[in-house]
């Protein structure tokens, strides 16, 4: 942490870089996959550490071309830190979480949709929201080996029903957008801070893919009764009136987002119970809410979602 916060310095002040500073450094995120901090108007960020350095350049490039969606990074490619890379932004004033009712759903939808309509570049990697579902589920079992847990069984079944692209074993079917891939309230920043407009933060899972999984967890909480039902029609008719190709302009949206929507509850239970598994604690409501979710899905044929929509000025 204190590596990076000097690194963070050093790329807020790169024309004083020996002057003194003032300004503190503010550690904004410390897990296992990601280590963030703030420094004066600079975030500096360290992935995981078997990130690929030629993937994340290609997703920083991908950010840099689409700034009016994307928070285009403040150097082209990642450095290298004590065997980690480490990428640098502008800071961006995150949403409120002690605010639920300030949620930006219509500026998240018209993001995404804006996004799923631009060209997927050459060579970009695929979207990674199948393979961060499928490491949830390796996590779940990893911690079964050393105490069962009756939540398990259900997430285990439900995740048996889902197809094989939806369990990253099998490619995504086509044709591919380009997607956030890990898109949640969280993802979203005010640049310039604190009135600018809303822009999509972190690209490590940004790639061409099946664009409903963007939409797949706020339908995920909607259809488990986490999210509020004006909440979701507010985010599904801004992604439709910015012409987002992931689901049909009108009608019912859900032969399109069943699987994705299947896959995140899916992936969302697995890391409660394997959390809860290492604190010795029972799950609360809300994770017990999505483990019900899953034990509801092998009753129901999942719908795998049929080619997107053709985006308004852009080829099949």
């Amino acid at each position: 942490m204190s590596v990076l916060a000097a690194g963070a310095r050093a790329a807020a002040h790169p024309r004083t870089p020996t002057a003194p500073c003032t300004c503190g450094s503010t550690p904004l995120a410390d897990r296992e996959d990601a280590t963030v901090v703030r420094h004066a108007g600079t975030v500096a960020k360290a992935h995981a550490p078997d990130t690929d350095p030629a993937a994340l350049t290609l997703r920083m490039a991908t950010a840099a071309r689409v700034p009016d969606v994307l928070l285009p990074p403040l150097t082209p490619a990642p450095a290298a830190l004590h065997g980690r890379l480490v990428t640098f932004w502008p800071y961006g004033l995150p949403v409120a979480p002690d605010d639920p009712d300030a949620a930006p759903w219509e500026a998240a939808a018209t993001l995404l949709a804006r996004l799923h309509r631009t060209p997927v570049p050459t060579g970009l990697p695929p979207m990674r929201g199948p393979a961060k579902a499928a490491r949830a589920l390796g996590r779940l079992r990893a911690a079964l080996r050393g105490t069962p847990h009756a939540a398990a069984r259900p997430v285990l079944d439900a995740w048996a029903t889902l197809p094989a692209w939806a369990r990253a074993a099998a490619p995504m079917p086509g044709p591919p957008g380009l997607c956030h891939g890990d898109l949640h309230l969280g993802q979203l920043v005010r640049h310039p801070a604190p009135d600018g407009p809303w822009k999509l933060i972190d690209v490590d899972d940004l790639g061409a893919g099946v664009p409903a999984w963007d939409l797949a967890r706020p339908a995920a909480w909607y259809a488990c009764g986490l999210l509020p039902p004006d909440e979701w029609t507010r985010f599904l008719r801004a992604y439709r009136q910015a012409g987002g190709p992931a689901v049909p302009a009108d009608g019912d949206p859900w032969a399109a987002l069943d699987v994705p929507a299947r896959a995140l509850t899916v992936q969302t239970a697995a890391l409660a119970v394997a959390k809860a598994l290492a604190a010795n604690r029972p799950l609360d409501e809300v994770e017990q809410a999505v483990v019900d979710a899953c034990a509801r899905m092998p009753s129901v044929v999942p719908q795998d979602p049929g080619p997107p929509r053709p985006a308004p000025g852009i080829p099949d």
